[in-house]
C-alpha cells in the first residue's frame, strides 16, 4: 500500500513537473504537422473516411499518463460531413501518426449537393483538428486544411450545332424536325432540399409542310445508371411548317436520389456518367408517334477528387485492382500535407459518425473541369483535455508536401 502511495505522488510530481517546464517555456508545444483524409470504402447507406493525423513532440519525451484528446470534423460547403473524437491517445517525440476512421451518412450527400449548385458548382472542403495534450499543462493546437472542388456539369449541352431529328415510323420521312440550338442552366433561384430543378430549352425548326404538335416532352436523368430525374412536360406546342419554335423542357434532379448515386460514383473511383435522355410526342399528318431526341441526348462525364489523394487512395474497381498493396479502399487527396519520418502509428476507430447540420446546399460532388486550391492553417491555443495511452518515440524529423484537401 505504502509503495502504491509513493507511485501516486511520483505521477503527480511527473505531470506537474511537465506542466511547469512547458509554462516555463523548458518544454515546447506539440503541433499538427499534417491532416490527411481518405475514403475507405461505401455501402449504401453510409461512407467509411480514415483519418491519418501527424502530430510533431518537439520534446525529449513522449506525452504519456494520458496525454492527448483529438477532435476532428470534415465539411463541405459548411455541411458537416463526419466528425469524430478520441481521449487517451499516447504521443512519442517527433513525428506520430494517429489514425482514425470515421463513418459518413450518405444521407449528408443530398444538402452538400444543394449548397454546391447553389455556389455555382463550387465547394470548399475543410478540415479542422484540434490536439489537446492534458499533461502539457492543458495546451491544445489547432489544425485547419482548405480545398476547393468546382465542376462543370451543363455547359456542353450549350450548342448552335444544326442536328436532324427522325422519326424512325413507317409512312413517315425523316429528317422530321431539326434542332438549331440547345441551352441549359441550373434554377439556382428555384433549389430547394427536395429538388434541383434544371432550365433547359431546344430551338426546333419544322420542314415539312403541315404543321406538328407537340404534346409531351418527356427526359429521364440518370448518374451511373441511378435514376435521379424523371417526368414529362405538360405544355404543348403548335411547331407552324417552315418556321422555328422554341421549346422549354423543364426537369429536375430529385435530391432523395443522390445518396444512392454517390455510392456508385465512389464505387468508381470518384467517376460519374451523367446523361439526360429526351424524347417527344408529336401529332401531325394525322398520326401520333414518339420521337426519341438521340441527336441531343446529353452525356457527360465528371470525376471528382475530394481530398486530392485518390491515385493514392482508389476506391470501389481501381481499389480492387490495386489491392496487391495492402492499403484501403478509399479516394482522397489533401492539397497540404505533411510527410511524416519514422513515426509512432496509435490506430483508432471510431464507431460511425453523423455528418452534424444540416446546411442548404452543393462533385460530389462532382468535377468535369475542376479547380483546387488549399490552405492550411496551425493555431496553438490553451485548452484543456483529458487523455490516457503510451506510444512509442518516433524519429523527430518532419517534411511538409502540398497533398491539398478536405471532403472527398
Amino acid at each position: 500500500m505504502g509503495r502504491l502511495k509513493i507511485v501516486g505522488v511520483l505521477v503527480v510530481v511527473a505531470a506537474t513537473a511537465v506542466g511547469g517546464s512547458v509554462a516555463l517555456g523548458v518544454l515546447g508545444t506539440p503541433s499538427v504537422a499534417s491532416v490527411d483524409n481518405h475514403f475507405a470504402g461505401v455501402s449504401n447507406q453510409t461512407t467509411a473516411v480514415a483519418t491519418n493525423l501527424t502530430v510533431n513532440n518537439p520534446n525529449p519525451v513522449g506525452v504519456q499518463l494520458g496525454g492527448v484528446g483529438v477532435n476532428y470534423t470534415v465539411s463541405m460547403n459548411g455541411v458537416e460531413m463526419a466528425q469524430g473524437a478520441k481521449q487517451g491517445v499516447g504521443l512519442g517525440t517527433g513525428n506520430s501518426t494517429l489514425q482514425f476512421s470515421t463513418e459518413m451518412q450518405n444521407d449528408r450527400i443530398p444538402p452538400w449537393w444543394v449548397t454546391h449548385i447553389d455556389n455555382g458548382e463550387t465547394t470548399t472542403v475543410g478540415i479542422d483538428a484540434t490536439v489537446t495534450f492534458s499533461t502539457l499543462g492543458g495546451r491544445s493546437v489547432s489544425f485547419s486544411q482548405e480545398r476547393t472542388i468546382q465542376t462543370d456539369l451543363l455547359s456542353q449541352f450549350n450548342s448552335t450545332e444544326t442536328r436532324p431529328v427522325k422519326a424512325d415510323q413507317p409512312l413517315v420521312s425523316d429528317p422530321v424536325l431539326y434542332i438549331n440550338e440547345t441551352r441549359g442552366a441550373w434554377e439556382q433561384e428555384h433549389i430547394t432540399q427536395s429538388e434541383t430543378p434544371l432550365d433547359l430549352a431546344f430551338d426546333v425548326y419544322n420542314p415539312k409542310p403541315y404543321p406538328y404538335t407537340i404534346t409531351k416532352i418527356g427526359y429521364t436523368i440518370r448518374m451511373n445508371d441511378v435514376t435521379v430525374g424523371e417526368g414529362e412536360t405538360d405544355r404543348s406546342y403548335v411547331l407552324s411548317p417552315g418556321e422555328e419554335t422554341t421549346l422549354e423542357a423543364n426537369t429536375a434532379i430529385q435530391n432523395e436520389n443522390l445518396d444512392r448515386w454517390w455510392a456508385t460514383h465512389l464505387q468508381r473511383n470518384q467517376r460519374t456518367d451523367l446523361y439526360i435522355d429526351f424524347y417527344l410526342v408529336l401529332e401531325g399528318g394525322n398520326e401520333q408517334f414518339r420521337v426519341d431526341l438521340d441527336s441531343i441526348d446529353y452525356q457527360q462525364e465528371i470525376e471528382t477528387d475530394i481530398f486530392g489523394n485518390k491515385a493514392q487512395y482508389p476506391t470501389g474497381d481501381e481499389a480492387a485492382n490495386n489491392s496487391g498493396d495492402g492499403s484501403a479502399s478509399s479516394t482522397t487527396d489533401s492539397e497540404s500535407t505533411a510527410t511524416p519520418t519514422p513515426s509512432d502509428t496509435e490506430t483508432e476507430t471510431d464507431d460511425g459518425l453523423l455528418g452534424g447540420e444540416d446546411t442548404e446546399t452543393d462533385d460530389g460532388l462532382l468535377d468535369g473541369s475542376k479547380t483546387e486550391t488549399a490552405t492550411d492553417t496551425a493555431t496553438p491555443t490553451p485548452t484543456e483535455s483529458v487523455a490516457t495511452t503510451e506510444t512509442d518515440t518516433a524519429t523527430p524529423t518532419e517534411t511538409e508536401t502540398d497533398d491539398g484537401g478536405l471532403l472527398g
